[in-house]
């Protein structure tokens, strides 16, 4: 197996390793490993609803990118303390290409003296917790496997970019979720510079350095992974229902259509008193715009939701809508 290694281009976004399996696979013919790393980004399957998957507001405030990719599965966190794993080969069932690559993950493990499993078909343990996670996607005749390895994480954005926005719930999902996962770091004292060292010589026979032309090959195949219509178009229109109750105004239930991320539609129910033209003056003005606090915000200056429904005010309408 040959090890792709990329000339001198510093780090690069997740996008663009995403790039380099598929220029691999459709370029060429032999069998490749390669691994990197990123700064924190949460990577998601290619038939997952993202608003479902991932907590945006949380990756937005904690500068966590969000990328879709091709593979299916499920949503993964990763970040510079952990690393990336690809694997680009020819052939075979899908069941024979993971077990015989997820096989040679965990023997490269076992060689360190670790107390490797391997469950089901894509998942490596290390006495008994998750620390590799793997995806599948084909290309013709090629194979594109890809996965985690967990040395080490920042498990506050692990928890925080990929559940509910719920700071309660954070504290009790780290803990939850170190009970299931594994780090290298924590069974080793291997550095991950040494561990990256020892699964490259374990892994492969040979290094082949890529050309500035590779580079600028995979650039051009790049551009798809960051076309919003690659990371939304799998995005259906969904339904979120909001409740919120105010005394003195009554009770509210908001049932909106959601897509990519804009409203598109808006009914608001409940006992509340109508003192204005609930589709003209309030509803109307919030359709076809982004769900976030900021647009809701702009589209209500010079709005006085009071004019509308009785008692009610503008903080009390975009809490309703975006929590």
């Amino acid at each position: 197996m040959l090890y792709a290694s990329l000339p001198s281009i510093g780090p690069q976004r997740l996008t663009f390793y995403l790039a380099t399996e598929e220029y691999l696979a459709r370029q060429t013919e032999e069998e490749w490993f390669f691994m990197w790393q990123v700064d924190p980004t949460v990577i998601f399957g290619r038939n997952q609803l993202i608003e479902n998957e991932v907590n945006l507001p949380f990756c937005q405030q904690h500068g966590i990118a969000t990328y879709r990719r091709k593979s299916g599965g499920g949503c993964v966190y990763a970040d510079r303390s952990n690393i990336m794993l690809s694997y680009v080969v020819t052939g075979g069932s899908v069941e024979n290409v993971f077990r015989h690559y997820v096989g040679k993950v965990a023997s490269a493990l076992e060689a360190l003296g670790l107390p490797v499993a391997v469950s089901g078909r894509n998942d490596v343990l290390i006495d008994g917790r998750k620390v590799s996670g793997n995806a599948f996607y084909r290309i013709g005749n090629r194979n594109v496997l890809h996965g985690t390895m967990l040395y080490d994480t920042n498990m506050e954005n692990m928890v925080g970019s990929i559940t509910p926005d719920n700071a309660k719930l954070l504290t009790k999902g780290i803990e939850s979720v170190r009970q299931r996962i594994g780090l290298v770091k924590d069974y080793s004292d291997i550095t991950i510079d040494d561990f990256k060292q020892h699964l490259k010589d374990y892994m492969t026979d040979k290094e082949v350095l890529l050309t500035e032309n590779d580079v600028k090959q995979i650039r051009e195949i790049e551009k798809e992974y960051l076309t919003p219509d690659f990371i939304y178009g799998n995005n259906p229109a969904y339904t979120v229902v909001r409740k919120f109750y105010k005394a003195g105004c009554g009770s509210f239930e908001a049932r909106m259509k959601v897509k990519n991320g804009v409203l598109l539609q808006l009914n608001l129910l409940g006992d509340f008193f109508l003192t204005g033209d609930l589709d003209g003056e309030l509803l109307r003005p919030l359709t076809g715009i982004a769900l976030t606090r900021e647009a809701i915000s702009q589209a209500l200056e010079g709005l006085n939701p009071g004019n509308v429904i009785l008692n009610l005010e503008r903080e009390d309408l975009i809490r309703l809508l975006v929590g």
